[in-house]
């Protein structure tokens, strides 16, 4: 039997996955400001090519928020309180998703192009022992007790479960088609919801066998997803439709559309549920859907470039959206109007 280049380099991105740990860049804690695009040695691998997405993660006290751009070798960490860029880290290539710990003690940073995931501490900024995850590494899901952690691998199409207290792969899960950014555990956690570029789909995993259970499909150019608190309804960004897809989890099928602003990539539900927030890279606004009545009852303008990347304070009354440049907008979400702006260049 002949062994074609994909099935080798599959095997390569599988002995990846469970392989001895690496050090990222003794770079990647360097301080820089403003910020500047750092040079480095480790090549963009070429899947990487027109795949561009960003992050924002916002720390359990709401004191400190993290954010990249895969366009960018830098990650960089904000001081809220200030207003202001604490530092930006050095040392990446592509860097695509970014959790905290529940604890907010570290945070974690893919890097498709690395195919790591650097933990960082969150007091000290300095990268601890990160996870060799295989070239390709793109999305992360984080279990509510912080003790393990989900990646997408775009490269491959596998999805791996990853126990944080070792860093070591507890499991390979297969049958996906390009798995990037979008990934969600259900609020139980007993299931895993993985966004399937190829195909346009969305994956069911059942947590505790590690298998597929189910699919759902029609979506077009799928971004990011949220899930409702009681585990009944998930919300995707459709890209290539200009609307959020609304699908009913039990039937597996999608129930209607909302149309919003032009090309959609985020679709973040507000803490209470009652509304999604959706980023509109194509027209630079955010569309605010009303969860009962289905209808876009506000469009926040003024951003630049937004995608995945919105985050909300624990009491709803604000909300934090990332622009490309890597500045983060501050929205009142009482008045639905941006009312600060922190610039990356930190002045």
């Amino acid at each position: 039997m002949t062994t074609t280049p994909s099935k080798l380099f599959a095997l390569s991105v599988r002995s990846a996955l469970i392989a001895t740990v690496l050090s990222l860049p003794a770079s990647a804690t360097d301080v820089a400001s403003p910020i500047a695009a750092a040079p480095t040695n480790a090549a963009r691998v070429t899947f990487d090519g027109n795949i561009r997405n960003n992050s924002l993660a916002l720390s359990p006290d709401e004191t400190t928020a993290v954010v990249s751009y895969s366009e960018r070798p830098d990650v960089v960490v904000y001081d809220l309180q200030a207003g202001a860029v604490r530092r930006v880290l050095r040392g990446y290539v592509t860097p695509r998703n970014i959790v905290f710990a529940p604890d907010g003690k570290a945070f974690y940073v893919s890097d498709s192009s690395l195919g790591t995931i650097a933990k960082i501490d969150t007091a000290s900024l300095q990268a601890q022992a990160p996870i060799s995850a295989g070239p390709g590494a793109f999305g992360t899901a984080l279990s509510k007790d912080g003790s393990t952690l989900y990646v997408n691998n775009q490269a491959s199409s596998t999805v791996t479960r990853f126990d944080i207290t070792t860093n070591q792969a507890r499991a390979v899960i297969t049958g996906f088609a390009q798995p990037r950014q979008g990934v969600r555990l259900s609020p139980d956690g007993t299931a895993l919801y993985v966004t399937n570029f190829l195909g346009d789909k969305i994956t069911i995993v059942d947590t505790a066998t590690d298998k597929i259970i189910g699919e759902i499909t029609g979506f077009k150019m799928i971004r990011a997803i949220s899930v409702t608190a009681d585990g009944k309804t998930l919300f995707a960004a459709n890209s290539g439709s200009n609307s959020i897809a609304v699908v009913d989890i039990a039937r597996r099928e999608i129930l209607s559309t909302v149309p919003v602003g032009k090309e959609p990539y985020g679709a973040a539900l507000s803490p209470d549920g009652r509304f999604v927030y959706v980023g509109n890279l194509g027209d630079n606004t955010v569309s605010v859907i009303d969860v009962p009545t289905l209808k876009v009852v506000a469009t926040i303008t003024g951003f630049n470039q937004p995608r995945q990347a919105i985050v909300f304070t624990r009491d709803g009354k604000t909300a934090y959206v990332l622009n490309v440049d890597l500045s983060v907008s501050k929205v009142d979400r009482a008045t639905q109007q941006i009312v600060g702006t922190i610039p990356a260049s930190g002045g």
